[in-house]
């Protein structure tokens, strides 16, 4: 039987929604409801519209042709009313006060049913890399798990999505999806896009946990004090009362989120080199292709490899543990488990070696923090240059720009500077913008140049960093996505330069 059977066909009174009721939509039939949507392209015939208040427009600007399609209610704020109420005397109109929380809670009524062990990850940097080592480390444990974020659907189940946090619909669909196929674990990316807009909200998770947090996404949040607040709605509204925490005590932002969690009833595991983590990195040793651990939890000590390049993976690899510990795994166990972990793919991913022992990563720092971190990890492991190839995308945050360049000067031996996702920017613009406190770059607008010529330059000992898109498989040049893989371009750009091996 398919999703949408057994979803069909349901009175609006079943959703569970009573305070709607008062509003009088009932005042005629009860009418049968066989889909919602927040787009009118997808309405049919049966379908709840929710015509939301967006960043370029209203929806309730759509609501007439989500009437034609056959929409039987539509669920929308004051303004998108008022916008409706000029051309429409066919269905009822339910005003609420929040749009998209009240699509999150119709949604986690019409997709009934959710994986029993749900955790959360949110934070700057890092949220893909824990979120995939959870659920690694589950797999290895002979649990049927999944991840959801920037990557995708990953693990026990597999599709691409838009989002890395999906809109309630599409979330609350996954979710029942992975029901129907025996799936009860799951490690959710929370972004502060998806917590402002309420996309997790109605989702049951029984932990979640804080990364760090710097500068990001400033062309959307008023600030930075903006962002983390953003981000803290995890731990106050989201994660119910009573749950656990694991949060990174290294970053300066730690404690507010602890007391936020706190002040939530939540129980709080950190996770650092601070004297005071609960699962603490007493020592961390480097080599070519890794890094070794002596870590502590509750009194017991253990010495653990981990096949994993970058300081920060440390720190990523404790919080994924002390999840998966948290929800009721043997913390011997799963210490046993850290050294089979496999790196995340775009994330300090090891894509190709030149013949001259010159090693090449892709990773996706698209941030100065992101990028400084990057950078230093990079560095306990060179024992030559450190060459970087990077860029920035457009209509994005202007302001990280210099400040990715300024990172770049004092970090990297040899800088090429290219073109990221410009979108609709100017990409000259951009670079320049990079490029006034980087003053020694190189400028090679194309990136596929870029990398040929980075490459072509290394010489034995040498690391060279591609930083900014990671694992995206195109270039967003004006509206049109172009096929371009760093990874791939790498093992080219290898296969070109005669006497180089991937």
């Amino acid at each position: 039987m398919t999703l949408n059977a057994l979803n069909q066909y349901r009175k609006l009174s079943e959703l569970g929604i009573e305070k709607f009721k008062r509003q009088g939509i009932w005042r005629k039939n009860d009418p049968y409801v066989c889909g919602l949507s927040s787009d009118s392209n997808d309405v049919r015939p049966g379908y709840i519209f929710f015509a939301i208040n967006g960043h370029i427009g209203h929806g309730a600007n759509f609501a007439i042709d989500a009437i034609d399609r056959g929409a039987v209610l539509i669920v929308t704020d004051g303004e998108g009313a008022r916008i409706i109420s000029r051309a429409n005397d066919k269905i009822p109109v339910m005003i609420v006060l929040n749009t998209r929380k009240n699509l999150a809670e119709f949604a986690t009524n019409w997709y009934d049913g959710q994986p029993k062990n749900q955790i959360a990850v949110t934070g700057t940097n890092g949220k893909t890399s824990v979120c995939h080592f959870t659920q690694q480390l589950w797999q290895m444990l002979g649990f049927r798990s999944t991840s959801i974020g920037t990557l995708g659907v990953m693990g026990s189940l597999e599709f691409e999505l838009k989002n890395t946090t999906p809109d309630p619909i599409v979330l609350h669909q996954i979710l029942r999806n992975l029901v129907m196929n025996d799936i009860d674990y799951v490690s959710m990316e929370a972004s502060s896009h998806g917590l402002e807009q309420f996309r997790l909200d109605g989702v049951s998770f029984k932990a979640a946990a804080f990364t760090n947090l710097s500068r990001d996404h400033l062309d959307y949040h008023l600030d930075e004090d903006d962002y983390l607040a953003s981000k803290c709605l995890l731990f106050d509204r989201v994660l119910s009362p009573g749950n656990i925490v694991v949060l990174n005590l290294d970053d300066p932002c730690a404690q507010l989120v602890k007391l936020v969690s706190e002040n939530n009833g939540h129980k709080v595991i950190t996770v650092g080199v601070h004297d005071s983590a609960n699962l603490k990195i007493c020592d961390q040793r480097y080599d070519s292709d890794g890094q070794t651990l002596k870590i502590s939890y509750q009194g017991f000590s253990q010495i653990v490899r981990i096949p994993l390049i970058g300081n920060f993976q440390a720190t990523n690899v404790l919080i994924s543990a002390a999840l998966v510990i948290a929800l009721g795994a043997s913390y011997k166990k799963v210490f046993d488990l850290l050294p089979s972990l496999q790196p995340v793919p775009g994330r300090m991913e090891f894509v190709g070696t030149k013949q001259v022992s010159a090693k090449i990563f892709v990773d996706y720092a698209h941030t100065p923090d992101a990028l400084f971190g990057a950078l230093r990890a990079l560095r306990y492991h060179t024992i030559g240059r450190l060459l970087l190839v990077f860029g920035a995308g457009g209509e994005r945050d202007i302001g990280k720009r210099p400040l990715m360049g300024k990172i770049a000067f004092k970090h990297a031996d040899k800088i090429f500077i290219t073109d990221d996702n410009p979108r609709n920017e100017d990409p000259e613009k951009i670079r320049k913008e990079i490029l006034q406190d980087c003053p020694s770059a190189l400028e090679i607008p194309d990136r596929a140049e870029a990398i040929l010529t980075a490459i072509d330059r290394m010489q034995e000992g040498d690391i060279l960093l591609i930083a900014g898109k990671g694992h995206e498989t195109g270039q967003i040049i004006g509206d049109d996505t172009l096929p371009f893989n760093d990874k791939e371009f790498v093992s080219m750009s290898l296969g070109a330069l005669q006497g180089s091996k991937v």
